[in-house]
């Protein structure tokens, strides 16, 4: 959902990939009807592993984002080029037990939460920000709406 988001409102601003470390061969039904439902591309958009961006021949990354909260234990790969990584975490929606309007729900929230950060991170003066600026900011916009306090974000 991150990579679509951040597709439509960076489209100016950034390029978005997407990958996950335990790739499921396609991409949930539920993910593409709440991306629709708001309006948001869901073109071209695949399952894949994140080892398709680790290699050297890959796409020269600036930010890298663990979303799935399930993914804060996984080591990541070294990332060719050094980009500015962060920790995003956002409960994993496919992993909810429930009705399907609980399940569609979850997928919701966490549209909600991606797009509200990705916001933040496309209005980020990023061009006049240093390396550690960045950093901290990456890390701040990923803990607005969770538990931890509400930080500040220039």
């Amino acid at each position: 959902m991150a990579e679509s988001i951040l597709r439509k409102d960076g489209t100016t601003r950034f390029c978005a990939f997407s990958a996950g470390s335990i790739p499921k061969g396609a991409v949930l039904p539920l993910a593409i009807k709440v991306l629709a439902s708001f309006g948001y591309p869901t073109d071209e958009m695949s399952s894949k592993s994140w080892t398709v961006f680790a290699r050297p021949d890959a796409p020269k990354m600036d930010f890298v984002l663990t979303v799935c909260d399930n993914a804060a234990a996984e080591v990541c790969p070294l990332w060719p080029g050094q980009p500015i990584t962060a920790r995003w975490r956002i409960e994993d929606p496919a992993a909810v037990e429930g009705t399907d309007i609980d399940k569609e729900r979850a997928f919701v929230t966490a549209f909600q939460r991606l797009r509200s950060r990705i916001s933040l991170l496309v209005n980020l003066p990023v061009q006049s920000q240093s390396r550690a600026a960045l950093t901290r900011h990456m890390q701040d916009i990923g803990r607005i709406g969770s538990t931890s306090p509400n930080p500040k974000v220039a």
